[in-house]
């Protein structure tokens, strides 16, 4: 009998001790039971690690104020710091609760100069939605990794994009998401000139932030109402967006109360956060944060909030810039996040970043870039060319950059394959002069020939301010050329390339590997060229030139290009050539 009462004892000490490990799970007050009046309470970090207490009125519910079955909440904040501040960037997330049940997030809040801080609430039903979500992608987000397409829409702490009707506009502009500070570290202010339009094309306006992006370890845990960061770059360069977690268990957690990016399925990388201060203002109250450590991933960023999974590894394309000026070389380490609505613009603004800032940098300068794009199961795309600076204000850097940025709006702008871009590698050679030349003149030393002939074509370049520079390029009649007049084209790489360039409509028909293909195949523009014309068509089918009276079977997907390049010869020139010329010769 004893044995039993002691035994008895110890499973009834077990089990208190394991009801007390495992965490209470949280309770949930419905949306259909929160009425006018109410009182709760909101948490958040003003500053350190901590959340912090801010009383909660509930005024009311606004039905479909979200989207069509989509309600807000709508409450007013109480409290010395939130009367102070006002509703604060960053504090997207907050969790509120009434009677110790969990109801939302506060994500909205109401125009920019409110005298007193009323916000909307996401309710937190519409956020536990994104975790079926979540559930039911899971094995197509491996294969994924957040890289699919979506039209850019209304987003969270970038901003509404601006709207054309005026009553649509000044009905966002009442009730809008509470900005999601994104702090771009490392960055120049005109390069968040420059490329401010294509962060907006793709759902992101940067709005006021500060900070940092750390390693720094942190070890108090996530919990209800702490600060959260994404990070859409890291390393020598990081973009940070940082807003609060709503829910947290085990395994994931729920954040934001409205979208970041809007993507869908994401693998964004998900740090803790460290609020080094909040910053009042009567415009936009915002936190400077530093991000610490790594915690997981993003999986999900929804129309009512992100979802990050403890137990998921961040993919990000790791970058190699490295840059060879008139002293030591200087290289550039980042990861930047692998999504077709952000990863070109990002591209771009990290390039023309680096280059802008060197110290050889000057309005004469000439870049050589030699690198590659390595897309897992496909060749790598060679990206080589010469920049030289062009007659206006457009820094050459910026050319490059957008030039790299079409390289990776091609790749993921394919509706058959979903690129893993495994790693970048950029290497630019800095010269200090203007290597730029016109092609003056071009002529053939006959006015005749017969198939078969070779014949040399000279050409007169005009460099910047510089001496004439004469190229004689010999090139073959081919056997096959008919009687008659034979146009040729002498001419720079980007004016062939055009010739076989094909729409942006025809583009989105080729598949991954046929993108790359033809990518591959554009010409140097420090070359002169020569290109004997045919006036047969030419029909673009994939990556594949072929002449339309060759025949074609089949329903593939082809592009009238113009006339048949028949034969082709180039001779190098160092020198960022441009201009075109078409002279012509009889063939007997």
């Amino acid at each position: 009998m004893f044995r039993r009462v002691v035994w008895s004892s110890l499973l009834c000490t077990l089990s208190l001790a394991a009801a007390a490990v495992e965490p209470a799970k949280t309770q949930i007050m419905p949306e259909s039971q929160v009425k006018p009046g109410m009182h709760g309470t909101a948490y958040t970090v003003f500053e350190g690690t901590q959340p912090e207490p801010i009383d909660v009125e509930i005024l009311g519910v606004l039905s479909s104020m979200n989207g069509p079955k989509s309600d807000v909440i709508l409450a007013r904040l109480r409290g010395k710091k939130i009367e102070y501040t006002g509703v604060v960037a960053g504090m997207s997330g907050s969790p509120v609760y009434i009677d110790g049940k969990l109801v939302g997030a506060i994500a909205y809040r109401i125009g920019e100069f409110s005298k007193e801080p009323i916000a909307g609430i996401t309710p937190i039903g519409s956020m536990l939605e994104i975790d079926e979500l979540d559930k039911s992608a899971a094995n197509d987000v491996s294969h994924r990794s957040g890289s699919e397409q979506h039209p850019v829409s209304a987003t969270s702490g970038p901003g509404l994009p601006t709207q054309s009707d005026a009553a649509s506009a000044g009905y966002a502009n009442l009730l809008k998401p509470i900005d999601t500070p994104l702090v771009f570290s490392g960055f120049r202010d005109d390069t968040m000139r420059l490329f401010a339009k294509d962060f907006s094309a793709a759902g992101i306006v940067p709005v006021m932030g500060a900070g940092s992006v750390t390693n720094d370890k942190q070890p108090e845990p996530i919990e209800p109402g702490s600060a959260v960061s994404a990070l859409l770059v890291r390393g020598d360069m990081s973009i940070a967006g940082t807003c609060t977690v709503t829910y947290v268990d085990e395994s994931h957690l729920l954040a934001c109360g409205h979208p970041i990016l809007q993507s869908g399925n994401i693998n964004m990388p998900m740090t803790k956060a460290r609020v080094l201060a909040t910053l009042p203002s009567p415009q936009n109250s915002f936190k400077i944060v530093n991000t610490t450590e790594t915690i997981g991933s993003f999986v999900q960023d929804r129309h009512t909030g992100i979802m990050g999974r403890f137990d998921t590894k961040p993919q990000m394309i790791p970058v190699t810039l490295t840059v060879h000026g008139v002293s030591h070389p200087k290289t550039f380490h980042y990861e930047v996040l692998n999504n077709a609505k952000i990863t070109p613009a990002a591209m771009m603004a990290t390039v023309f970043n680096a280059l802008q800032g060197m110290n050889e940098y000057g309005e004469d300068t000439t870049y050589r870039l030699a690198g590659n794009i390595s897309v897992l199961s496909y060749p790598k795309l060679s990206v080589q060319n010469m920049f030289a600076p062009l007659d206006g204000n457009t820094p050459t850097a910026y050319n490059i950059a957008v030039s790299i940025g079409e390289h990776f709006s091609r790749i993921f702008d394919n509706p058959y394959d979903t690129p893993r871009i495994e790693g970048v590698e950029l290497n630019f050679d800095l010269v200090p002069d203007r290597r730029s030349a016109r092609l003056e003149t071009a002529r053939t030393d006959v006015t005749e020939a017969r198939p078969g002939d070779e014949i040399i074509i000279e050409t007169l370049l005009r460099p910047y301010r510089g001496e004439s520079l004469v190229r004689q390029i010999p090139v073959k009649i081919p056997t096959s050329t008919p009687k008659g007049t034979l146009r040729i084209l002498i001419s720079d790489g980007e004016t062939l390339d055009k010739m076989h360039r094909v729409s942006k409509d025809m583009s989105r028909r080729l598949d991954l590997g046929s993108t790359i293909a033809l990518l591959n195949k554009e010409h140097s523009n420090s070359q002169v060229y020569v290109s004997l014309l045919e006036a047969n068509p030419q029909a673009m089918v994939d990556d594949k030139v072929m002449n339309v009276m060759d025949g074609m079977r089949g329903t593939q997907d082809m592009v009238v290009v113009g006339e048949s390049a028949v034969n082709e010869a180039s001779a190098p020139v160092n020198y960022v050539v441009s201009g075109a010329q078409v002279i012509t010769l009889t063939i007997k």
